[in-house]
Parts: structure tokens; C-alpha cells; sequence
């Protein structure tokens, strides 16, 4: 994939990280028709994939049925700078394949590393949270086939350059 502004990029390192840490990511899909569809996730990485969990059905799902290529968009810090119009920002994009994940023990294995990111302090429900939830969850496995990190920090003088 070609940056535009290639002054803001930051290494493969970079990129990972801000996956590995972020909050939340979109997805997005391609359906059958044609139409994009974009959806915040709570991503999770594992060595070279990264997981994420939703319903057992839904359009997400349909349109990885179709069409396992998928975008997955994070941002790191930012901080708005009005009086420089322009925001500075930590990003990466990645691009991969996602597939559905049916074996109970890697859902399982995908969920406890949710878990342990986003509720950390709640691990000892975790086995009676699996036997009432398993059955209603789906988990989706993205293999990052390509991704880059972009970065900006405003310059330090009086300009207003835009971005």
C-alpha cells in the first residue's frame, strides 16, 4: 500500500503496537451487493492474528461468508489543536483475511485473551461467563496480510498549516 504522506509513516512496529493497544477498531466488509460496511470491534492480537467476537449472525458475518478480505482501522492517542487547525493522531490500517472461527477450544482461547484485555480484574468469571455465553458467541480470526502505521505531531511553531 503507497502513503501519501510519506513524512507521517512509522515503521511495521509502530502499526502493531497501536493494534495491540488500541481500545477499539472498525472493520470493514463487502457484502454481496457491493456496499461497504464498517463496524467498531473490540480487536485482540495473538502472535499474527488478531480476534475479535460478536453475534452468531449478522451482516459482519455474511459479508466474511462472501468475502473473507477485511480492513481493520485503529487509532492510537490523538489531541485536537483548533487554534493550528489539525489534529495530531497515531493510526494504523491493516489489511487481511478473516475467517470463523468454529473450534470451541480456539473460541475459547480467543475469548480468555479478549478477556484478559478488556477485563482483566473480572477473570475469575470467566469459566461460568464461557458456559452461559459460548453457545451465542462467534469469533472471527483476521490474518494481517499488510499494514502500515501513520503518525502526526504538530510543529512546534506559530504555523497553521492545515492537513
Amino acid at each position: 500500500m503507497t502513503m501519501r504522506r510519506k513524512d507521517r509513516q512509522q515503521t511495521r512496529e509502530f502499526a502493531l503496537n497501536i493494534l495491540q493497544n488500541c481500545e477499539y477498531a472498525v472493520l470493514s466488509t463487502v457484502g454481496e451487493d457491493g456496499m461497504p460496511y464498517a463496524v467498531p470491534v473490540s480487536p485482540v492480537m495473538c502472535g499474527d492474528f488478531v480476534y475479535i467476537h460478536c453475534a452468531p449472525e449478522g451482516r459482519k458475518l455474511d459479508n466474511i461468508r462472501f468475502n473473507k478480505n477485511v480492513c481493520l482501522v485503529c487509532v492510537g492517542k490523538t489531541r485536537l489543536l483548533p487554534e493550528k487547525y489539525t489534529t495530531e493522531y497515531e493510526s494504523a490500517i491493516s489489511f487481511g483475511e478473516c475467517e470463523i472461527i468454529e473450534d470451541e477450544t480456539e473460541k475459547i482461547f480467543a475469548l480468555r485473551k479478549l478477556c484478559e484485555k478488556y477485563a482483566p480484574n473480572n477473570m475469575d468469571a470467566f469459566d461460568a461467563a464461557i458456559q452461559r455465553s459460548l453457545h451465542r458467541t462467534a469469533i472471527c480470526k483476521i490474518s494481517i496480510k499488510e499494514i502500515s502505521g501513520k503518525a502526526k505531531v504538530a510543529k512546534k511553531s506559530s504555523d497553521t498549516q492545515a492537513s
